[in-house]
């Protein structure tokens, strides 16, 4: 077993820590864990003991092997449940068979015709949104640009009341704060906002039963037979999934397009000089940013991965953050290099049978907004340090001031 840490209270490898996201100090441990020990045993942690497994080559591995390395076992983040938790199903944490009814009844939104159908309609309202803004004048890019543009887009994802939108911001922060585990009142204060956002969707639900089918997900989840009889603790279950799904990640890989360009300005101007790139650029973007930190998976049998020995029951913590980050397969991994010829190869959607199936609409919508600045020679100039998510499983931004200026 992989032990590098000395007998102090705090392992310095142990990289769930929240201070580590919220400093921005993850650099340094995750590069020594992928140099020394990709495939880490913690022993300690406010989590629990926990493999971290830090490499792409051994992620790729786990990933692989959905029957050994069970998402259902223990669920996907690293805080484990515990007696009094909701249990809310969800397909992303479901194994097969029955996460792949489930997912292919939610599949049919993100197809390529769906998203040349909804980019006209991306593309309006950013321009809308980018067109509202000051130019000279600071303003909060997070709130502004980023939980703006993909609020709205949930909200015409499911069918959802329009001025009612940032119900779904802020179900979603709620959702996905993986810190919560640790404060008993803050869990409770959580189960009340969940079962209020349950009971929302259930009149929305309502509703549409017994309608002609619409292309929204809640009319899609009705009109299939893998998910038109959940219970309410399913159906709460794959709405969080959907709502952090489609809110946290490209939130925060829109807010790491203003952050990143900013730290690296040569790379900024080649993407000015040449919008050409932009395809490319949004996904080095992604694979810099990661917006989900981590996934967990649970072992079922006792097996062997990269010479470390694997008990039935183990948790095993896949960092994409750090295999984002693998010099082996991405160099210079820690800078933003707009033209890097193989940045699709990231993992901040995840591999396998559970690699985001809203990838194509995240990739579409940062797309878009890159876009659309360019077409505006519009620069996002960060004035300070964002204030970041301290937090180790949503890798992301709370509030970023800029100023816009034209180049």
């Amino acid at each position: 077993m992989a032990t590098l840490a000395s007998d102090a209270a705090v392992d310095p490898l142990d990289v769930s820590r929240p201070e580590l996201y919220r400093d921005d100090i993850w650099h340094a441990p995750f590069a020594r864990l992928r140099a020394e020990a990709p495939v880490y045993y913690t022993e300690r942690s406010a989590f629990g003991p926990y493999w971290s497994i830090s490499g792409y080559k051994p992620i790729v591995h786990v990933e692989s092997l959905p029957d050994i390395y069970s998402s259902e076992a223990g669920g996907i983040t690293i805080a484990d449940m515990q007696e009094g938790d909701i249990k809310m199903p969800m397909f992303i944490a479901m194994d097969r068979p029955k996460h792949t009814g489930q997912r292919r009844t939610v599949s049919p939104a993100f197809t390529p015709s769906e998203m040349v159908r909804m980019s006209g309609n991306i593309r309006t309202r950013t321009s809308e949104i980018l067109d509202s803004l000051p130019v000279g004048q600071e303003f909060d890019w997070v709130d502004r640009v980023s939980i703006e543009l993909t609020t709205q887009m949930l909200a015409i994802l499911f069918d959802f009341p329009w001025e009612e939108r940032r119900k779904l911001t802020f179900w979603s922060d709620w959702a996905g704060d993986i810190e919560i585990a640790k404060d008993p009142v803050r869990k409770e204060q959580r189960r009340d906002i969940l079962f209020e956002c349950a009971a929302y969707f259930g009149n929305l639900w309502n509703g549409k039963v017994g309608k002609a089918p619409t292309p929204d997900l809640i009319s899609m989840m009705i009109h299939s037979d893998a998910m038109a009889h959940m219970d309410q603790m399913e159906f709460l279950g794959n709405l969080i999934l959907l709502i952090v799904g489609g809110n946290d990640t490209t939130r925060n890989s829109m807010s790491a397009y203003a952050w990143a360009l900013e730290q690296f300005p040569e790379e900024r101007a080649k993407l000015e000089a040449n919008p050409g790139l932009i395809a490319n650029a949004t996904q080095e973007i992604i694979r810099w940013q990661t917006p989900l930190a981590h996934m967990r998976r649970t072992a079922t049998q006792d097996t062997e991965l990269e010479g470390q020995k694997i008990r039935e029951g183990d948790k095993l913590i896949l960092w994409f953050l750090s295999a984002n980050r693998d010099e082996s397969v991405f160099p210079d991994a820690d800078r933003i290099i707009v033209e890097r010829e193989n940045a699709r190869r990231h993992l901040a959607f995840g591999h396998g049978i559970h690699r985001c199936v809203g990838a194509r609409l995240a990739e579409l919508q940062v797309g878009i907004l890159m876009e659309e600045m360019a077409k505006r020679r519009l620069r996002a100039n960060v004035l300070r340090e964002p204030e970041r998510v301290a937090a180790c499983f949503v890798h992301g931004y709370r509030k970023m001031p800029v100023e816009l200026s034209h180049y």
